[in-house]
């Protein structure tokens, strides 16, 4: 099955699919690309419904066969099934429901405002030509007022009050256990990959919270993860962000 991962550096949506894809030992072309110059709207696929319209804002892109997937959680689920070993996701139903559960909080809630918080300390640029390839109107427009350096003192507050939000449910969640749904797994990936580099603009949502501490170490140390990790093109991954989900779609 001939299969390309589009990816940009390790951190966000392209950190949890390249560390399930490693996880699950699937065998893909693997294509570095630079998300935050807009690299993805150059793809042949670009103008894909599926691509242009990915609710990720600026993602990795899986093409296999032809076909193009987005968006890191449900291109992780994939990967988990077509895959070998551990599983990423539980057997049991309501398990499974809960995982993906806790996922949608991850891709609705702090997911665009990571990306928000992540975007104002390093932000991409965006230049007219890169605005005339992007097919989504609602993704244009955020590249347009991320250029510009417009952020709402409003959203930069309630995503601030979401990292906080998410970082206490993850210090809750870990009470008794290493991991956030049993084993290790997706949950874990996606939840890391969108904190991991909130951990220096917010220090203050994850101090006196030593068990999301410990986890943010067992995640990282996971050989997948570090594997994805050492794909980085930059000293700081962490660091690098591109425009996310629309924060007002979400609330």
């Amino acid at each position: 099955m001939r299969m390309t991962l589009y990816h940009g550096e390790p951190n966000g949506p392209s950190l949890t699919v390249l560390a399930a894809l490693f996880a699950k030992e699937v065998e893909a072309e693997l294509v570095h690309i630079d998300l935050a110059s807009g690299a993805r709207h150059t793809l042949s696929c670009a103008q894909d419904p599926q691509v242009a319209m990915s609710v990720e804002g600026e993602g990795p892109v899986l093409v296999v066969e032809g076909e193009a997937m987005t968006d890191s959680v449900f291109i992780g689920c994939y990967l988990d099934d077509v895959g070998r070993g551990a599983k990423l996701r539980p057997a049991d139903p309501y398990e499974r429901w809960e995982t993906m559960r806790w996922c949608r909080q991850m891709i609705e809630r702090t997911a665009p405002a990571a990306a928000y918080l992540g975007c104002r300390a390093h932000r991409p640029k965006a230049d007219a030509a890169l605005l005339e390839r992007i097919g989504s109107v609602d993704l244009r427009a955020r590249w347009e007022q991320i250029g510009a350096g417009s952020f709402s003192e409003a959203h930069l507050t309630d995503s601030r009050g979401k990292i906080n939000q998410a970082a206490e449910r993850i210090e809750a969640r870990l009470d008794g256990r290493d991991w956030l749904m049993g084993t290790f797994g997706i949950a874990d990936l996606e939840s890391y990959a969108w904190l991991a580099g909130m951990v220096r603009l917010l220090p203050a949502a994850f101090a006196g919270k030593p068990r999301t501490a410990a986890w943010l170490e067992r995640v990282r140390a996971r050989p997948a993860v570090a594997q994805a990790l050492a794909l980085s093109r930059s000293a700081d991954p962490a660091a690098s962000w591109s425009v996310g989900p629309e924060i007002n779609r979400w609330g």
